[in-house]
């Protein structure tokens, strides 16, 4: 028998699940990226999911899980924990079957997800320095109460309830040849790869599926090399939506058969991509939901072909966007901060000042020290923050500051 046929989800459990969805979720566009395309040489897509309602594919599998609860479980109510995305799906689907839900969210999450999950109707219980501490206080509070725990991607409705992705996919872009999404517990990676596995196959073709994760929450690599799920010390990435330490196991048993490849990106990577999906497709992505654009524009995917990207999210907060948006300009060459040493005489500043207009570069910012432990009598420390072309043209300034007899040091 097809290892398809075995697994704990298949493409009729995708299927039921799609019917299940019909009029509760959007189906959402996918939309074109000649940039991207240009870039790869092949035609590349971004399937929308940041335009989804509550901003994630989470909704999807949320709605799924929760719909066939049994009236008595659906009575019980439920409860869930999440830093974002899953919270608010779980939100909206509760208020769409009318369950009462109580999810619980780390201290210090960001003030837009708290907002948005409360508005939905949840009650919103604040717990833990982290998602696993509210995990296990939404864990305790079930056992206590009864309520359902609904887990964001270690359940078989869940999955299913993802995988509808992956047939949207199809019917828009029934060329596709690559598809590629962000994984941290698994859910949607799986869920896609069942659906979009299972069509390839009664269409007698191949459809690659991939997955990718920042190089800093990366658990699948060593897991899938393994053979057995390997926990992660430590997680770190701005990619919040997917800093998962520990895959989850029904996912990681349909990934290990179905998966191509999980690539992983560095954080410099996560956020020139958001700069681009900013500037050259219109589009409000998190983290999380771009790390497929960093996958391709690090060159990461060999011979794309036709490409399916997932922006997986558009749920990022205002202030860590501030935040991404100065490194990935940073990162792309496009901000740059020098720390140079001059004599404290008149005219030093103005000589740098000269230099830096001269070569078409814009200061933003100027620290200007006399005093500190490695400042020699006679001399003055300044930090200059500027705004330049790119990398070439960084250079260009740095040669320039040079030339005169400076000696700049890049420190951001």
């Amino acid at each position: 028998m097809n290892t398809l046929d075995t697994l704990p989800v298949t493409l009729d459990d995708v299927l039921k699940a799609q019917e299940l969805l019909e009029g509760i979720i959007t189906k959402t566009p996918i939309e074109s990226s000649r940039a991207l395309g240009a870039m790869v040489g092949g035609e590349v897509f971004f399937k929308c999911e940041n335009l989804q309602r509550a901003g994630s594919f989470k909704v999807r599998g949320a709605y799924v899980r929760m719909a066939r609860l049994s009236p008595e479980e659906k009575k019980r109510g439920v409860v869930a924990a999440s830093a974002g995305n899953h919270a608010q799906g779980v939100a909206v689907a509760a208020k769409s079957l009318g369950i009462k839900a109580r999810i619980y969210m780390p201290l210090g999450v960001a003030l837009p997800k708290l907002a948005a999950t409360r508005s939905h109707g949840a009650e919103v219980v604040l717990h833990g320095h982290n998602v696993d501490e509210a995990l296990a206080e939404a864990q305790r509070y079930a056992n206590e109460t009864g309520a359902v725990f609904v887990h964001p991607f270690d359940n078989v409705d869940v999955v299913a309830g993802q995988g509808t992705v992956g047939l949207e996919i199809l019917d828009q872009v029934p060329n596709v040849d690559t598809v590629l999404m962000g994984v941290g517990g698994g859910g949607l990676l799986a869920g896609v790869a069942v659906a979009i596995k299972a069509r390839a196959r009664e269409l007698g073709r191949e459809i690659r599926i991939i997955g990718v994760q920042a190089e800093n929450a990366a658990a699948y690599p060593p897991s899938l090399a393994a053979d057995a799920l390997v926990p992660l010390k430590k997680v770190s990435t701005m990619a919040d939506g997917i800093a998962v330490g520990r895959p989850g196991q029904l996912p990681f048993s349909i990934i290990r058969e179905l998966v191509d490849d999980v690539v992983t990106v560095s954080e410099d990577s996560l956020a020139r991509a958001l700069i681009f999906l900013l500037e050259r497709a219109k589009m409000v992505v998190e983290p999380a939901g771009a790390v497929g654009v960093a996958a391709l524009m690090d060159g990461k995917i060999e011979n794309p072909g036709t490409t399916a990207v997932i922006l997986s999210g558009g749920n990022i907060d205002p202030m860590l966007m501030l935040k991404v948006i100065q490194r990935g300009l940073s990162a792309a060459g496009r901000y740059m901060t020098v720390r140079m040493m001059l004599d404290d005489r008149p005219g030093s500043l103005a000589t740098i000042a000269r230099i830096i207009a001269e070569n078409d570069a814009n200061v933003t910012g100027l620290d200007h020290t006399r005093v500190g432990g490695a400042i020699s009598m006679g001399d003055v420390s300044i930090t200059v923050n500027l705004e330049t072309k790119g990398h070439e043209h960084s250079e260009q300034v740095l040669a320039a500051l040079r030339a005169e007899g400076f000696h700049p040091i890049v420190v951001h």
